[in-house]
């Protein structure tokens, strides 16, 4: 089922709680899912800004691990492989960050210990990773508008790569169907959501 505006805040920290209720002794694990310009920083923030339960969430940005504009799919296949696998199985796992400045891979960031990760970017519920999540959302918003938030936000060089990653974006789509894989579809066209959390967390 899919929410907007002031719906969609209850409905996610809803979600967020029973996430954590179902990962006891273990760090809970949320994906965030959706096409470029959606809104998935902007919603990573507003979780672990508003995360209601002890334990500050670590957040790891896709961007981070894209291996240049090409990269979407060896990104995803990267962090299930070696942050999302290893932390549900043995409770640690690491990622690598890309230096997009050199054109190379850079430093190691290791991850474990039971505080919740949260993760955000295309890519990341392709179904080998979703299955090792504890919360799974898609970000759904108007096509015209994810096209000027993402330029706004990155300017002339998302531009020039805007069809490339546009075309891997929608083979992963076809091949992955993320947007299937979600707990739950936010529509957030109308930003920002309600800062009110629902009432099942609150106390």
């Amino acid at each position: 089922m899919s929410f907007s505006g002031p719906e969609a805040a209850a409905a996610l920290w809803t979600a967020v709680a029973a996430a954590v209720a179902g990962a006891p002794g273990r760090a809970p694990v949320v994906l965030i899912d959706g096409p470029s310009g959606a809104g998935k920083s902007s919603l990573a923030d507003f979780v672990v800004a508003g995360w209601p339960f002890d334990g500050e969430p670590r957040l790891v940005r896709m961007d981070d691990l894209y291996p240049g504009w090409g990269g979407l799919d060896a990104a995803s296949d990267a962090l299930g492989r070696e942050l999302l696998a290893p932390l549900r199985v043995a409770g640690h796992g690491r990622w690598r960050r890309w230096d997009w400045a050199e054109d190379r891979p850079a430093e190691w960031h290791a991850v474990h210990g039971i505080r919740p990760l949260v993760v955000e970017g295309c890519g990341t519920l392709a179904g080998a990773n979703a299955a090792n999540a504890d919360l799974r959302l898609w970000l759904d918003a108007d096509d015209a508008l994810r096209k000027r938030r993402a330029l706004a936000r990155d300017g002339l060089a998302f531009e020039a790569h805007w069809d490339q990653w546009q075309h891997e974006f929608e083979e992963y789509v076809e091949r992955e169907h993320p947007r299937d894989n979600a707990d739950l579809v936010l529509d957030v066209t109308e930003w920002p959501l309600s800062v009110r959390r629902s009432s099942p967390v609150e106390g």
